[in-house]
């Protein structure tokens, strides 16, 4: 049986719905060694900043029970560098690259988004809405519909691409959030982005992270990720990309059942450096079992 694997996301075309996560896959030609990029449906590289950023001081990475914890702070290269010395090598790939980006004032994102139009090769722009607004005493973007819709809409104003938007899941009702991004002209969203948590060195009383804080991610979140996709799958109409704890395909498969039109692996990568080639082949391996040929008839099939 012929497989149909192709998904839309809010007018990108992929040739499958698994995608890497940002952050956890460099600018993916560190893993070139380890699997066939052409393979993904998207690869979505490391978050840009407009300069370049060093990021928190070590640790800022540790292991926790069914995760990890990490304070990297959004290194990264700044969008120059990643145009200039990146993005010719990704060219090569026959897989969608989608940027990440992040700042920390409005004019921030527009600048980023501006300079990447004119960048040959970028297919969409993830916006990271987590990010503290400077200009707002340190107000999440994510955290406030308000903000949230006006990062979005002036993104949207500015860019040629297709725009994701990435859902923090440190906030009271994600529904919210995830409508006023709507609203405001998102094509697509993705969700969700790390949980604020902290580990405790016993011996010494101090936090393991310089940072005192960090992301959590790994198999732990699975089921917060999975209950918020559900939520906002039901509450927008554009597309969702599942993100938070996949592991495998079976992980995989529970975010595209509840509505989820795409996933994204992070932390799983780490562990596993050709995970997400593995999911895409025990997923098509699935669609075969079950006798699906399309894997648009498999999405949104939850039975509640």
């Amino acid at each position: 049986m012929k497989l149909e694997m192709g998904v839309d996301i809010g007018g990108l075309a992929l040739k499958n719905p698994v995608m890497t996560a940002s952050g956890t896959f460099g600018y993916g030609e560190e893993y070139s060694d380890y699997l066939d990029l052409n393979r993904l449906g998207a690869i979505v590289v490391k978050g840009l900043s407009l300069e370049p950023r060093e990021g928190n001081p070590p640790p800022r990475i540790i292991e926790t029970a069914s995760g990890m914890l990490n304070a990297v702070g959004l290194q990264n290269v700044g969008v120059r560098a990643f145009i200039d010395d990146k993005l010719p090598w990704l060219r090569r790939i026959d897989s969608a690259i989608i940027v990440n980006i992040f700042g920390e004032t409005i004019e921030d994102y527009v600048k980023v988004a501006k300079i990447l139009n004119d960048a040959v090769g970028v297919a969409a722009l993830e916006v990271n809405i987590s990010c503290p607004n400077v200009k707002r005493g340190g107000v999440t973007f994510g955290s406030d519909p308000g903000l949230a819709g006006e990062v979005t809409r002036a993104v949207k104003d500015v860019s040629r691409l297709p725009v994701i938007v990435k859902l923090t899941p440190n906030v009271t009702d994600i529904t919210e959030i995830a409508k006023s991004v709507e609203d405001a002209g998102a094509d697509a969203l993705s969700l969700i982005n790390t949980l604020t948590g902290m580990s405790v060195d016993i011996e010494k009383k101090v936090p393991h992270l310089e940072n005192v804080t960090g992301g959590l991610s790994g198999p732990a979140i699975k089921p917060v990720a999975l209950r918020m996709v559900w939520e906002v799958v039901n509450a927008v109409s554009i597309p969702v990309i599942g993100v938070g704890g996949i592991m495998n395909a079976r992980d995989a498969l529970e975010f595209l059942i509840v509505g989820a039109k795409a996933v994204q692996v992070g932390t799983a990568n780490f562990l596993n450096p050709g995970v997400t080639v593995d999911i895409i082949d025990d997923i098509k391996r699935y669609m075969s079992e079950k006798g699906i040929g399309d894997i648009n008839d498999l999405i949104g099939t939850l039975k509640i």
